[in-house]
């Protein structure tokens, strides 16, 4: 099995997360999992060569149309072909979406129709960071065997909700639950979008670490079983998790 992971850096930087070492703790958990792992910090030219044998791609990435570090790239050169992702996510591909990647790859209709849930200007937002309390929920295979944890993290909060998602875990702000991690299953790809992963504190969470890893499991199982190849009708198997 082999991964990318896209990892934030040019457009896709920002002054808040630091990326290569969050990249560098992520390539350890997808090794450990049984995958060939490249870290790409060139993020729209490993989209646009997305090779046939990549089975996982993960986004570690920040908002194309943010706020770059001093003295950054802002892409401006940069070219978005998304044929390779869309043909990809058609033939099955897993998906693991840390973080900030749900305000990444903001071009690419394709993971915009995977991820579910935004973060937007203006809408999202996250509490101090600090102690965060994780609750697990439901009885999606991601969560088997893990209960509530707490980590040093950021909580994102009002996410804009477009699509169907699974809840994994949530957290809950002002007597609200919010969804922090997710599943999504969509013709033969499969979609975990953790909100958790701000720095490299999250990963030294243990539980954190094999929520990561037992999603790791359940996108490595692809292509997931179409409609067909379970006897239902179109479209049956599009956005729920299995």
């Amino acid at each position: 099995m082999r991964a990318i992971i896209l990892s934030g850096a040019g457009r896709y930087d920002d002054p808040w997360h630091p990326y290569p070492e969050t990249s560098a703790r992520l390539a350890e958990l997808v090794r450990d999992a049984g995958f060939e792992v490249e870290v790409r910090a060139d993020v729209d030219d490993a989209l646009a060569t997305l090779d046939d044998d990549v089975t996982l791609v993960v986004v570690n990435a920040g908002d194309p149309d943010g706020p770059i570090p001093d003295g950054g790239d802002d892409g401006a050169d940069d070219l978005v072909d998304p044929a390779a992702l869309d043909a990809a996510l058609e033939r099955g591909i897993g998906i693991l979406a840390m973080h900030a990647a749900a305000s990444s790859l903001r071009d690419y209709g394709a993971f915009d129709r995977a991820l579910g849930a935004r973060w937007e200007p203006d809408e999202s937002w996250h509490p101090p960071f600090g102690d965060a309390l994780v609750h697990l929920v439901g009885h999606h295979p991601v969560r088997e065997g893990i209960d509530d944890f707490t980590v040093e993290d950021e909580r994102y909060t009002d996410l804009h909700q477009y699509d169907v998602i699974e809840p994994i875990a949530e957290h809950v702000e002002d007597g609200i639950r919010h969804p922090l991690v997710w599943g999504r299953e969509f013709g033969r790809s499969r979609l975990v979008y953790d909100a958790l992963g701000h720095d490299t504190r999250s990963y030294d969470s243990a539980e954190h670490r094999a929520l990561i890893s037992q999603a790791l499991a359940w996108l490595s199982h692809v292509p997931a079983p179409s409609a067909a190849d379970l006897g239902l009708g179109a479209g049956a198997v599009d956005g729920r998790a299995g």
